[in-house]
């Protein structure tokens, strides 16, 4: 992958300010979050971005999945 110069963003600003990072990822499909000078994550925007061609149903069936993962036990009580 080659990496726009463009769409880097260091760890701390992602942290301090991740509105613009998604900002950046909506203009430019991607943006390469680099931690201690070396790249780290890919942040991108799933409708633009070609890694990763997911349906409407695919993509809430990914969160869906990745939310009963994270709060299992407490589906599991609602559900008595």
């Amino acid at each position: 992958m080659t990496i726009d110069t463009g769409a880097i963003v260091t760890a701390t600003e992602a942290n301090q300010n991740f509105s613009k990072v998604a900002r950046l990822a909506e203009a430019k499909g991607h943006v390469v979050v680099f931690k201690n000078n070396r790249p780290k994550m890919l942040v991108i925007d799933l409708d633009k971005e070609p890694q990763i061609d997911m349906s409407e149903d695919e993509k809430l069936n990914f969160v869906a999945a990745r939310i009963l993962a994270q709060h299992r036990a407490a589906f599991e009580e609602l559900a008595k």
